[in-house]
C-alpha cells in the first residue's frame, strides 16, 4: 500500500494502467546495480531514483573531470576532482531522499561483482570499456539476472537488453566476441556527442522500469543502434552463437 506522500509523488506514473499502484510498489521494493557513473550511468540513475526505485547501488572508481560536464549532467563544476559515486549519490538523494543509494568506490573484481549482481533485480552496464562489459555479462548470465547494456561513441548509441531470468537466447559475448574486442579503444579515447549518451542512458532506465514492473511488453535479446546524424534507429534480434564460450555449447 502506497502512503499518501508516495501516491502524491508518483501519481503521474500510478495513473498509467501498465504501472498502477502494484507496479509502483514493485519499484519501491526493487534494487538496481549501475556499473559506471559516466554519461550513461548518471542519466539512468537520475530517472530510476525519480521513478521510485528503492535502492540504487552505483559503482565507479573514477573522479569527475571538467571534460565530463558536457554529457554527464548530474555533476556540477564544484564536483570536479571528486569521486563520481559520491557526487552522484548527493545528486540522487537531493532528487529523491527516499531512494537509498549505496556507493562502490572501487574497481569490482570478480568476487565483488558476483556478489553485487546477485543482490540486484536488474543490472545496468554503463561502463566505458569492453573488458568490463564482458565481465558484467558473465556475472549476470551466471546469476540469472536481467542485464541492460548501453554504449555510446561519436554520433552512435547502442542498447542491448539481456533478460537472463528467462531461457538463454544468447549473451553479450555472442554479439562482441572477446577475441575481437581485445585491442578496442576505451570510449574516453574518442569523441562523443553529449545528447547521444543521455538518450541511451535514459532508455536503459526505461527498460529497467519495464522489467521491474513486470510489463508484458518488455522484450529482450535484441540490439538497437541509434544513428544521431540521420536520426534513425536500427534493430536486430540477437541470435545465440553455439560456439560462445559463455552461453553456448563450449562453455568455459
Amino acid at each position: 500500500m502506497l502512503s499518501d506522500q508516495q501516491f502524491m509523488r508518483y501519481q503521474r506514473q500510478v495513473a498509467l494502467p501498465q504501472i498502477g499502484e502494484a507496479g509502483q510498489q514493485r519499484l519501491l521494493n526493487s534494487q538496481v546495480l549501475i556499473i559506471g557513473c559516466g554519461g550513461l550511468g548518471s542519466a539512468a540513475a537520475q530517472f530510476l531514483a525519480a521513478a521510485g526505485v528503492a535502492r540504487l547501488v552505483i559503482a565507479d572508481d573514477d573522479q569527475v573531470a571538467l571534460s565530463n560536464l558536457h554529457r554527464q549532467l548530474a555533476y556540477r563544476v564544484q564536483d570536479v576532482g571528486q569521486p563520481k559515486v559520491r557526487a552522484l549519490a548527493r545528486s540522487l538523494q537531493a532528487l529523491n531522499p527516499d531512494c537509498q543509494v549505496r556507493t562502490v568506490e572501487r574497481y569490482m573484481d570478480a568476487t565483488l561483482l558476483n556478489l553485487e549482481v546477485g543482490l540486484a533485480d536488474v543490472v545496468l552496464d554503463c561502463s566505458d570499456n569492453l573488458p568490463t562489459r564482458h565481465q558484467v555479462n558473465r556475472a549476470c548470465h551466471q546469476a540469472g539476472v536481467c542485464l541492460i547494456s548501453g554504449s555510446a561513441i561519436g554520433w552512435e548509441g547502442q542498447l542491448i537488453p539481456l533478460d537472463f531470468t528467462q531461457r538463454p537466447q544468447g549473451c553479450y559475448q555472442c554479439v562482441v566476441p572477446k577475441q575481437e574486442s581485445a585491442a578496442a579503444l576505451r570510449c574516453s579515447d574518442m569523441g562523443v556527442a553529449g545528447p547521444v549518451v543521455g538518450t541511451i542512458g535514459n532508455l536503459q532506465a526505461l527498460l529497467a522500469v519495464q522489467k521491474l514492473i513486470q510489463l508484458e511488453e518488455f522484450h529482450s535479446h535484441y540490439m538497437q543502434r541509434f544513428d544521431a546524424l540521420s536520426m534513425q534507429w536500427q534493430k536486430w534480434q540477437l541470435i545465440a552463437d553455439p560456439h560462445c564460450l559463455q552461453c553456448g555449447c563450449g562453455k568455459e
